[in-house]
């Protein structure tokens, strides 16, 4: 049999740091999975100046040096590649759905959920309330535009709250605001990303976890849970900070890992079932496929409550898909050719 030829897209149209944040991820995918004889590897990079390349490598130099083309050309290019499988690695909203839909428009395959699915789970608001119907809890909050903002007129929950972005990740805008004198402040910040705001209760800790859901020939699995450390008094929200950071090189890295700010949880600990109970239905109610991240941060209760989802997995050894079916006994390669397998078949 030939290899499978898979494409991954990568790059943003919309801003730097989503384009180095999807080269970050596409690389890891690329050098975790060099030399696989089932998959021959193109790329696709789009530029936040809409420039289209096809490198022969995800390297600086070749990603520099390769011709450009205008989207309309990018697209004829693409569609006479001989592509088996995309696997679309853009994380800003233009990216995740806009660029997506290229593989629906020239019918080829892909890994992961469809741009309606993408654009539903970035607007925190609306996958919120999406969630909240099927009877997950979600936080009480309120809704505010800019317009609302200066009218004066926010009737908020009790203080402490949280603020943040509705189409924003990675805790890009995001605050812990205590006293009303700062709210002001974060409102604005988190207008700078978005012109929406949710003004969320904060909800007591509690824990901080996530869930992945992926879906195999036997149907959904629920993978372990991944845990954040979140402390009451030092780190009672997770900021950007937490997630990305750049190093010496100026180049972005995941810190978490490596500071220990997160861990499999044990499968017997009871939040677990619990988590992912509410989960299951989170990626029903946001009619998700192949797989989904949800974040839940659970009271001192034991209580889950629904933070936002992440339906995205770049198939790097730092993905948090990938950790957790690793914890799971499923590898990278195993999960990748399952994934491309279903993708396929799937249409």
């Amino acid at each position: 049999m030939h290899p499978w030829h898979i494409l991954q897209l990568v790059g943003s149209p919309t801003d730097t740091f989503h384009c180095e944040l999807s080269e970050m991820y596409a690389l890891g995918c690329a050098n975790a999975l060099a030399g696989n004889a089932l998959y021959r590897f193109s790329y696709a990079h789009i530029s936040p100046d809409g420039a289209w390349c096809f490198p022969k490598s995800l390297s600086l130099h070749d990603r520099q040096t390769t011709e450009k083309y205008p989207t309309v050309e990018a697209l004829a290019i693409i569609a006479s590649m001989g592509v088996d499988c995309g696997l679309p690695q853009l994380f800003c909203l233009r990216g995740m759905t806009e660029c997506r839909a290229i593989f629906r428009i020239l019918e080829i395959p892909f890994i992961g959920n469809s741009p309606l699915q993408m654009d539903l789970s970035a607007n925190k608001a609306l996958a919120r309330n999406i969630v909240s119907a099927c009877g997950v809890n979600v936080p009480e909050a309120q809704l505010l535009t800019k317009t609302a903002c200066t009218s004066g007129s926010i009737a908020l929950p009790s203080y402490p709250v949280v603020v943040k972005p509705v189409g924003s990740d990675n805790s890009h805008g995001v605050s812990l605001v205590t006293d009303p004198a700062q709210l002001g402040n974060a409102i604005a910040d988190a207008h700078f990303y978005h012109d929406q705001v949710l003004i969320e209760k904060y909800i007591e800790l509690g824990r901080e976890v996530r869930c992945g859901i992926v879906q195999r020939d036997e149907g959904l699995v629920c993978l372990p849970l991944e845990e954040y450390a979140v402390d009451a008094n030092k780190r009672p929200i997770r900021l950007h900070g937490d997630k990305l950071v750049r190093d010496r090189d100026e180049l972005l890295e995941l810190p978490a890992s490596a500071l220990d700010l997160t861990w499999i949880v044990d499968q017997k600990d009871p939040v677990t079932q619990i988590v992912q109970s509410a989960a299951l239905k989170c990626y029903t109610a946001l009619g998700c496929r192949h797989y989904g991240l949800f974040d839940f941060r659970v009271d001192p209760n034991g209580v889950p409550w629904f933070l936002e989802a992440g339906l995205y997995c770049s198939f790097s050894p730092g993905s948090v898909i990938v950790k957790m079916c690793e914890a799971h006994g499923i590898s990278l390669e195993n999960y990748f050719a399952e994934s491309v397998q279903l993708a396929i078949d799937s249409g």
